[in-house]
């Protein structure tokens, strides 16, 4: 079924029209069709092979600062109506009248993914998990777990509101994760890597699923030789791709509207101001074909784009959704997202990411006499009013004269944002992405991140070394 085959035109037009009758200045219907499908295998067991449907509609209804929303599972014109006047209640002002919506001729995208998953057999599936578990296994004797999943999202969405806007999308996501666990004498250690994208089961080239198998492996037997991390302020560089989720956390967050016209930001005011190293341009690209946070409509039926929010070190704009932009009289920038039909849309990131310098990673690193080379980034927690941040750091080694040496163990990066931008002293040109889920406000959604390997003059490592 075609996502513009869930509700009829017509419906949606009548339930725009019972929404504005009840006062409503603005009104708006999203339809959600998911399915989603994941295989896991444990220790060459197949643990889970599963998968599930969701599909419903959420309506808001806006009135001046006022915003009613309501979602139901029932798609029936009975099921609109009644969610409609639930959300019109909670906004509603004045009596009704008679009103008529028309809708623009339905603008529609398809996913580019040439084999969704479910399109593909499942032998061929469990397949690519016992590849990945033999490469993982045969990459050293110290390996003694593999744990290999495999997930799909297959996203039909409607989008229509009180404007006239009538827009239609499928989104495809797969997913295929690595993480192996290694057992020496200092203990046990862990190693992760994903393979993830807008495409289908054709991102599970034989070279990736080697690459992401032996990655996980490796990073898992390296670590077993790792010594505690130093302490105090070093120069830090992180490798191509894997520090963009400190740029995202950090400063990402303090760049959308929601909390900027809140004056919840440290950047709120601050547009055409240096808050950065010359070095430094930072772009939101919703339109990276492939891409995990790649979008051809957020989910208010804009188009995505490219925005370019630091440029050359200098603030140059924000990221916004279709109400806060509606507030300040501009347009919506493409950001407005939502986990699901039960949830409403706010301003969130897509693929954010540091434009690539002119350097070489090794030209980076020889210049460095001492500090710690980051090859992978765990989770954080960032204060977007202050920037304040602490991330830990997965896969870590040490830098002595200008080489990479020991492995470290787990240990935090504490620093601020602002800060941190100004830090960025060295940026090179091998420029990567990594996939990752953002969490804002109790949702969940698919971002990408990345940079180049970059270097930050200090940053607080909170070691144990003596």
């Amino acid at each position: 079924m075609s996502t513009q085959e869930l509700v009829d035109r017509e419906v949606i037009e009548r339930v725009l029209a019972l929404s504005l009758s009840k006062g409503g200045e603005f009104a708006e219907v999203f339809v959600e069709d998911r399915h989603t499908s994941s295989a896991m295998l444990d220790q060459r067991r197949v643990e889970e092979l599963s998968s599930g449907r969701d599909r419903g509609a959420g309506i808001r209804v806006v009135i001046g600062d006022t915003t009613g929303f309501a979602h139901t599972a029932d798609l029936s014109e009975e099921g609109l109506r009644a969610a409609a006047l639930a959300a019109a209640m909670v906004a509603r002002r004045g009596e009704g009248g008679t009103i008529t919506v028309s809708l623009n001729t339905l603008s529609t995208f398809d996913t580019t993914a040439r084999e969704p998953l479910g399109t593909v057999d499942k032998s061929r599936k469990i397949e690519a998990l016992l590849r990945a578990d033999d490469i993982a296994r045969s990459t050293g004797a110290e390996i003694t777990q593999v744990m290999v999943g495999l997930g799909e999202s297959s996203r039909r969405i409607l989008v229509a509101n009180s404007d006239g806007l009538f827009a239609a999308d499928h989104q495809v996501r797969t997913r295929f994760n690595v993480q192996c666990v290694a057992m020496g004498d200092t203990g046990m250690q862990t190693g992760y890597r994903p393979i993830a994208g807008t495409a289908g089961f054709e991102i599970l080239t034989d070279e990736a699923v080697t690459e992401a198998a032996r990655g996980a492996a490796s990073a898992a037997i390296t670590k077993l030789a790792a010594r505690p991390a130093p302490s105090g302020d070093l120069p830090v560089v992180l490798a191509g791709g894997s520090g963009g989720i400190l740029f995202h956390e950090a400063c990402g967050h303090g760049l959308e509207a929601d909390a900027v016209l809140k004056q919840a930001s440290v950047y709120a005011g601050k547009a055409g101001q240096k808050v950065a190293s010359d070095l430094v341009t930072l772009v939101d690209d919703g339109t990276t074909t492939g891409e995990w946070g790649y979008l051809a409509m957020d989910d208010e039926g804009r188009p995505a784009s490219r925005n370019v929010l630091i440029e050359d070190g200098v603030l140059t704009d924000y990221m916004w959704d279709f109400l806060s932009a509606r507030r300040e009289g501009r347009t919506s920038s493409g950001n407005g997202r939502r986990q699901s039909y039960q949830h409403l849309p706010m301003v969130r990131m897509t693929n954010t990411y540091l434009v690539e310098g002119s350097e070489t990673p090794e030209e980076i690193i020889a210049q460095t006499p001492r500090g710690v080379y980051v090859a992978q980034l765990g989770g954080g927690q960032v204060n977007t009013a202050t920037g304040d941040f602490v991330f830990g750091m997965t896969e870590a080694f040490l830098i002595e004269d200008g080489k990479i040496t020991a492995p470290l163990r787990e240990c935090n990066l504490i620093g601020n944002g602002p800060e941190i931008l100004q830090r960025v002293d060295a940026v090179a040109s091998d420029f990567s992405m990594t996939p990752g889920t953002c969490g804002k406000d109790g949702q969940q959604v698919p971002v990408g991140t990345g940079q180049a390997t970059m270097r930050l003059s200090g940053v607080t490592i909170g070691g144990t070394a003596a």
